[in-house]
């Protein structure tokens, strides 16, 4: 028989039964949607966090106090305080590190600022006069604040467009003074709209001097972070290096296994961020792709019962010189045809649904969120559709083929 005709029938055969052949691909189109819109999801996430991480520039390095993580019970390293004010102090000598152009201390944590009846719960970075540099800031309105303040302990404070809009709405911001643990400062600067850089998010901030956090905000006398900027991108390398020895012998550190920090450029924190993000899309993809084995299980059932129902058709056919070849790729084809027809209206509902959460991410929450579709999980979904199609199919289809149709014409 004729494909033409083969496919003419199983169409004919499906349509007779519209209401069950959507139901019995229903299973097919939940399982593709999910994935299309799982790995969508995935793809723009990672995009996303790759992106903010390479706001900070490729030259950036970020010393972090405690023991580098390896696994869950490493996570308490993290709140280490070995980064002191020696250790600054000796980062900064050319002697010890001459490929480092910037750096800056910094330590952070969320506080509430409150001007008048307004409060606000910001984060609150102090760090030097020069994280404008590193950060690739400008103030939108007045300046950051500069050495002698950083040096004189001064309550001051450049603030993020959001705490300006909570704080003060449409008033004018700039020399006006906020609270913050009960101490007063005075907003020499506000920053443009910057959104997400790095774990940072630019509008809910307020940058004070580090020195001023450190002793009447956090009361702590540690760093929480180290941010270096390398003079080139080929000297990276060398940088980390100097970085790493300088601070073992302040630390008197001989064997390199019991460092008390570590070292993360924006290349490893790329690769190490984009490795998690594809490992969690794998699976969730995988757990989405089980509900196309319980379509696949469906259409099998339904694929035996349309079979027992169309008894007088097999043995009606076969004696008009139907071959059991015909029988199998009609009923073949008709498996096939409904797990393609859903892999078809799955990738379209997903791709809508993907498109739909890209902006909804990108209007309500803000999030510099691109849709991006997974053209390679398009066409496997589709061919994995259709190989499901195959499978389930082709048992309910030997059925099919394997009835006598003396007695098939026989039956009621």
């Amino acid at each position: 028989m004729r494909l033409k005709y083969v496919l003419k029938t199983s169409v004919a055969g499906l349509e007779s039964h519209k209401s069950r052949s959507a139901l019995t691909i229903l299973g097919i189109v939940i399982g593709i949607t999910s994935i299309i819109l799982v790995m969508s999801v995935g793809a723009g996430a990672q995009e996303l966090i790759l992106g903010q991480i390479e706001g900070l520039g490729s030259r950036t390095i970020a010393v972090i106090p405690g023991r580098e993580p390896t696994g869950p019970s490493d996570v308490a390293q993290l709140f280490s305080d070995s980064l002191k004010e020696k250790d600054l102090r000796a980062l900064s000598r050319k002697e010890n590190a001459p490929t480092i152009n910037n750096i800056i201390p910094v330590v952070f944590g969320s506080e509430t600022a409150s001007y008048g009846s307004e409060t606000y719960r910001a984060t609150i970075f102090g760090g030097s006069e020069r994280m404008g540099e590193i950060f690739d800031l400008i103030p939108r309105e007045g300046n950051f604040f500069a050495d002698e303040e950083v040096r004189g302990y001064a309550d001051v404070a450049v603030i993020g467009s959001k705490v300006k809009d909570e704080l003060f709405g449409a008033s004018d911001a700039l020399g006006e003074k906020i609270k913050i643990k009960g101490r007063t400062f005075r907003i020499i600067g506000i920053l443009p709209k910057k959104g997400q850089v790095s774990f940072f998010n630019f509008d809910e901030i307020v940058m004070i001097p580090y020195t001023t956090a450190q002793q009447y905000v956090f009361g702590i006398k540690n760093f929480h972070r180290f941010i270096v900027e390398a003079d080139s991108e080929t000297h990276i390398e060398e940088t980390v290096r100097d970085i790493q020895n300088t601070l073992r012998i302040s630390h008197g550190i001989e064997n390199n296994g019991k460092d008390d920090f570590f070292v993360q450029t924006q290349a490893d924190l790329a690769n190490r961020l984009g490795t998690i993000t594809q490992v969690l899309t794998l699976l969730l993809t995988s757990i989405a792709a089980i509900s196309l084995i319980v379509g696949g299980v469906g259409i099998m059932n339904i694929m035996l019962v349309s079979v027992t129902e169309r008894t007088r058709e097999i043995g009606l056919r076969k004696a008009v010189g139907a071959t059991d070849g015909d029988i199998m790729k009609q009923f073949l084809s008709e498996a096939v045809i409904l797990t393609g027809l859903g892999g078809v209206i799955g990738i379209t509902l997903g791709g809508l649904l993907s498109l739909l959460t890209s902006f909804a991410l990108s209007s309500f929450v803000s999030l510099p969120w691109t849709f991006s579709f997974p053209f390679s999980a398009a066409v496997i979904g589709l061919s994995v559709a259709a190989g499901i199609g195959l499978v389930f199919g082709l048992y309910p289809a030997r059925q099919a083929a394997k009835k006598s149709p003396i007695e098939a014409l026989r039956y009621e």
